[in-house]
């Protein structure tokens, strides 16, 4: 699986990037058919205790699917994306299942 993470006006981390590279490589490891992920991180002032955006958006055979997660910082927001893909990838192979 090919990652692309990009920070939105934000500089970029390393450890961020390689924190996140590891969780997705494990999910691809249980998921063998994802072909692509985009990850986009941006920060939003507007909230003083979330503000922390994670955004995800996987390539998969059939349609893309998408999560995001606000949170205080930007290891919890991708631990929560990270785990909302986990349950729409389960619902997807459940379908895949059937056919």
């Amino acid at each position: 699986m090919t990652i692309n993470i990009q920070f939105v006006n934000l500089d970029f981390s390393d450890s961020l990037a390689e924190h996140t590279t590891k969780r997705l490589n494990k999910m691809a490891e249980k998921y063998d058919w994802l072909i692509n992920a985009d990850v986009f991180f941006k920060e939003e002032g507007t909230n003083p205790e979330k503000g922390k955006i994670c955004n995800i958006k996987l390539s998969l055979p059939g349609p893309q699917i998408f999560a995001t997660s606000d949170e205080k910082n930007f290891e919890m927001s991708v631990k929560e994306t990270i785990n909302d893909l986990e349950i729409q990838l389960k619902k997807r192979k459940q379908a895949f299942m059937t056919h």
